[in-house]
């Protein structure tokens, strides 16, 4: 089994008093740095060569990989090199050398030792000083939810702190049903790495916690877990951990879900904005997926009927505004449609109404849309008098094209109390809309900021031909803002 390292250690060596082997100059010394690995001396890496020196001060930083539970022994070697090739076999090339351990290096910080020659013998005055400069670390910390089936869903990666023992990781928002479903007592497995650059990180140590265990520290009690690599707690007997992980701020934020509005009496304010690009075909055409048959509705009405008839039981006023994109209107051709009706009915004979007098064009950009209903959203005053909340039905028959501002609206939006339902009319290929559904994943901007609270359903409408596929996510939803901070402890 290999083991794997603990730290990175870095060392820097200088001479004094060499011998001095030439006849006309200075010795030009370099030192070697030897590993025993299973009994054999190999060559590690090698300082510059210093022209005519007897006490050198090398530049060259030996970089090693720090097993604290095995011991490393170490060998020293001092040659004089002439030119540039390599080092020979003569006994006046040799200048010395010194055995030691690693350990016995970092326990104490700057070790100075004579060097000797071939059968114990002094090399004169000559030593060799070997200074430990400092552990190398570069820490970084992954929490996991381990779901119900024991599978693991990494919930937040934390900034890598560089050259760094103790790091202090920015505070991160996360909702509560990313972090745990809403479960305070399912488990989280958190692991601590030591960043690489080439991506082969080393592992420090895990712990597994949960929420309410967060919880404590509003109590005013610490919260801290050990940090353990299993592989050393099996083969050294007082290994103890590989540092302490610290919570040290936890504040938990309330945010009000469509179920918290019912309850407290809220109003629900319907919008449908519907697709009128030109994928949708023309209408007077019986293969449109926006054409009139008189006997039986067709998908979007359909879709609209079924989310409304939800819809308005819930809005007292039973005024609904019925939007559309991508169309343009005579006789300027505007790509826009807008319209208030008293009913759902009244949508309905309003969507009928404008097929013949709009040409069905493009693109499908929904954005606008989203910011103008979220911005409507965030002028109801103040959210949590759970007084107003607002629903937005997109119905459209493609993916959008502006999904990076798409994400960025729905971003916005989740802020605000507000829900969006986007059902995909039609046999479209939808997969790409999935992104925008936070049942697989925490959405995010571009920009990397993640949705306050998932409020976004898509669906095919082919899917569900009922009102059985009308639903929205009523899990109570918080936001957790968390800090964490690590101190090694090497034992």
């Amino acid at each position: 089994m290999t083991s794997v390292p603990n730290q990175k250690v870095e060392l820097r060596v200088s001479c004094k008093s060499l011998l001095d082997r030439d006849t006309l100059n200075k010795s030009d010394p370099c030192v070697i740095l030897m590993v025993q690995t299973n009994g054999q001396w190999t060559e590690l890496d090698r300082t510059e060569v210093i022209k005519s020196n007897l006490h050198p001060v090398f530049g060259k930083v030996f970089l090693l990989d720090y097993y604290f539970e095995e011991v490393q022994k170490l060998r020293f070697e001092v040659y004089d090199i002439h030119g540039t090739h390599s080092i020979g076999t003569r006994d006046d090339d040799f200048l010395g050398g010194v055995e030691c351990t690693l350990g016995q290096i970092v326990a104490q910080k700057k070790m100075v030792k004579p060097l000797l020659l071939k059968y114990g013998k002094y090399a004169g005055k000559s030593t060799i000083t070997v200074g430990f400069l400092t552990f190398k670390s570069d820490p970084f910390m992954e929490i996991y939810r381990i779901n119900d089936d024991e599978t693991e869903q990494l919930v937040h990666r934390t900034e890598v702190i560089k050259n760094n023992l103790n790091p202090v990781w920015e505070p991160f928002k996360v909702s509560l049903i990313s972090l745990c479903s809403c479960d305070e007592d399912r488990k989280l497995k958190c692991l601590v790495w030591d960043h690489d650059s080439r991506g082969k990180h080393d592992f420090i140590g895990e712990f597994y916690a949960t929420f309410r265990e967060m919880q404590k520290i509003s109590s005013g009690n610490k919260v801290s877990w050990d940090c353990v690599n299993p592989k050393y707690k099996q083969k050294k007997r007082n290994y103890k951990n590989s540092g302490v992980v610290i919570l040290t701020d936890l504040k938990l934020h309330r945010v009000y879900s469509f179920l918290d509005y019912i309850m407290g009496g809220c109003q629900i304010h319907f919008t449908v904005a519907i697709d009128f690009t030109a994928s949708n075909g023309d209408p007077r055409n019986s293969c449109s997926l926006h054409y009139i048959n008189p006997y039986q509705p067709n998908e979007y009405l359909k879709a609209l009927i079924a989310v409304g008839e939800i819809c308005q039981d819930y809005d007292s006023d039973k005024r609904f505004s019925a939007l559309g994109f991508g169309a343009r209107i005579p006789p300027n051709y505007e790509v826009s449609v807008s319209v208030r009706a008293v009913s759902i009915q009244g949508v309905v004979e309003a969507y009928q109404n404008c097929l013949p007098k709009i040409q069905l064009y493009g693109p499908t950009n929904v954005s606008p849309i989203i910011n103008r209903i979220a911005k409507l959203s965030a002028g109801d005053g103040n959210i949590k008098d759970a007084s107003r909340y607002h629903i937005l039905l997109i119905l459209t028959d493609g993916v959008v094209t502006d999904m990076a501002d798409t994400r960025e609206a729905i971003v916005r939006g989740s802020y605000q109390p507000l829900s969006i339902i986007i059902v995909g009319v039609g046999n479209a290929d939808f997969t790409d809309m999935q992104i925008l559904d936070g049942d697989d994943g925490v959405l995010r901007s571009p920009k990397g900021e993640p949705v306050l609270r998932d409020i976004v359903q898509f669906v095919p409408f082919r899917d569900f031909k009922t009102v059985s596929f009308f639903f929205f996510s009523v899990c109570q939803s918080s936001l957790v803002v968390i800090q964490l901070s690590f101190e090694p402890l090497y034992v």
